[in-house]
């Protein structure tokens, strides 16, 4: 058996809850707007990700793991499985420091964002499009 903190409890809540939303209502665009999803990860994702979520972007190769390839085929089935990865991994920050430790090593400085439901249904919505077209 595993222990678990109230901090992660609360996360998966918090996760589970939005995950949810999106399923819920779906990821229509009657619902998304991929144009603000395309704005979030222009803003905040890019830089690492790349504007074609290859990995490519400015920072990609100075974090240790480097900045991995949304449109892998890997990363597809792991969308198609599981549609709430795009979020989960949004919030949840599975590997941790990793994010914040390279942008202030490179003297990136993002204002923060207090996402909602709404962002994240774009985010999904845009990403989504994108990995799933390659």
């Amino acid at each position: 058996m595993f222990a678990i903190t109230q901090a992660k409890f609360i996360k998966f809540k918090i996760v589970s809850s939005i995950a949810f939303s999106i399923v819920l209502c779906g990821s229509s665009s009657a619902f998304a707007d991929s144009g603000n999803g395309k704005k979030l990860f222009s803003e905040r994702c890019a830089m690492c990700h790349g504007t074609d979520a290859k990995g490519s972007g400015p920072l990609a190769n100075k974090s240790e793991p480097p900045t991995p390839d949304l449109t892998r085929m890997a990363f597809k089935k792991r969308l198609l499985d599981y549609p709430g990865v795009i979020v989960s991994s949004v919030i949840l920050r599975p590997n941790g420091d990793l994010i914040p430790k390279t942008l202030r090593e490179n003297g990136v400085k993002l204002p923060s964002h207090a996402w909602t439901v709404k962002d994240f249904r774009d985010l999904n919505e845009y990403l989504t499009g994108v990995i799933l077209e390659k």
